[in-house]
C-alpha cells in the first residue's frame, strides 16, 4: 500500500511578522526549525520509512524537508525540488502585513483573497522588489503575477500526475514537504474536496499528515501524527 506524508514547512520569519510571503524566499525561524525536527521525530516514531521526498525551490520548505528527514534518521533519502510545489503567489499583497492590509481593504475582502478557492489577490506590478523574473530558479517559465488556490492547483496537479503519482503507484513511500496552499491543492485533489469546502481545510505546521492510498491513489486512511494538534480531515467525496 503506497503511503504519502505531507509536511507543511515550519514557522518562517515572515510568518512571525504576519506578512504575506508567497514566492519570497524567507528562511525558517528557530521555532520553525524545531517544528521541522518535531515532524521528523513524529515520522520516526510512526515507523515511516521513506523512499524519496519532494519539496519546492523555496528555502523554508527545503530546510523543513532536510531537517525532518535528518531527525527521522533518513537524511540520505533522495530529495527532488520543483517550483510547482511553491507556495501560491500572493500578487500585490506580497510583503504586506496581514493586519494592516485588513485595515485598508477590510477583513472580509482580505479573507476572500486568503481563503477563497478561485479569487486571486490583485496582481503584482512588474519591476518591483518582489519581481522574480531574474531569479535563476524560474528561468524559462512564465512567472505568475498572482494566484488563487485554483491556479495553484493548476500547476501542482500536472507535477503530481507526472512525477509524484507514478512513484506512489510503484508502491513507494513519499514525503512532500511544501507550503500551506500547495499542500491544500494536493489534499483537494486526493479527497475530491468541493470548491466551496476547501476554504475550511487548513494544514498545520509541524504536524505530518500521513495518508495510506489504494492502487488508484484514493485515500484509505489519513491521520495527523500529533493528535493533540490535529485538524479535521475532509471526507473523500
Amino acid at each position: 500500500m503506497p503511503t504519502l506524508a505531507l509536511v507543511r514547512h515550519g514557522q518562517s520569519q515572515w510568518n512571525l511578522e504576519y506578512r504575506f510571503t508567497g514566492w519570497v524566499d524567507v528562511d525558517l525561524t528557530a521555532e520553525g526549525e524545531a517544528q521541522a525536527r518535531r515532524s521528523g521525530d513524529l515520522l520516526a516514531t510512526a515507523g515511516v520509512a521513506f523512499d524519496l521526498a519532494y519539496t519546492s525551490v523555496q528555502t523554508r520548505a527545503i530546510r523543513t524537508a532536510c531537517l525532518a528527514l535528518e531527525a527521522a534518521g533518513q537524511a540520505w533519502v533522495p530529495l527532488t525540488k520543483d517550483w510547482r510545489l511553491n507556495e501560491r503567489h500572493y500578487g500585490g499583497l506580497t510583503g504586506l502585513n496581514k493586519a494592516e492590509t485588513a485595515q485598508v481593504h477590510g477583513e472580509a475582502q482580505v479573507l476572500v483573497w486568503r481563503r477563497s478557492y478561485d479569487v486571486p489577490p490583485p496582481p503584482l506590478a512588474p519591476g518591483g522588489t518582489y519581481d522574480f523574473s531574474k531569479d535563476r530558479r524560474y528561468a524559462g517559465i512564465t512567472i505568475p503575477d498572482t494566484e488563487s488556490l485554483k491556479t495553484t492547483l493548476d500547476r501542482v496537479l500536472p507535477y503530481w500526475q507526472s512525477d509524484i503519482a507514478p512513484q506512489l503507484k510503484a508502491d513507494k513511500t513519499v514525503l512532500v514537504a511544501a507550503h500551506g496552499n500547495s499542500l491544500r491543492a494536493i489534499v483537494k485533489h486526493l479527497f475530491a474536496v468541493p470548491d466551496g469546502e476547501i476554504t475550511e481545510v487548513e494544514i498545520p505546521t509541524g504536524n505530518p499528515l500521513l495518508i495510506d492510498l489504494d492502487a488508484d491513489l484514493k485515500p484509505v486512511s489519513a491521520r495527523y501524527l500529533d493528535e493533540a494538534r490535529a485538524q479535521s480531515l475532509p471526507k473523500r467525496a
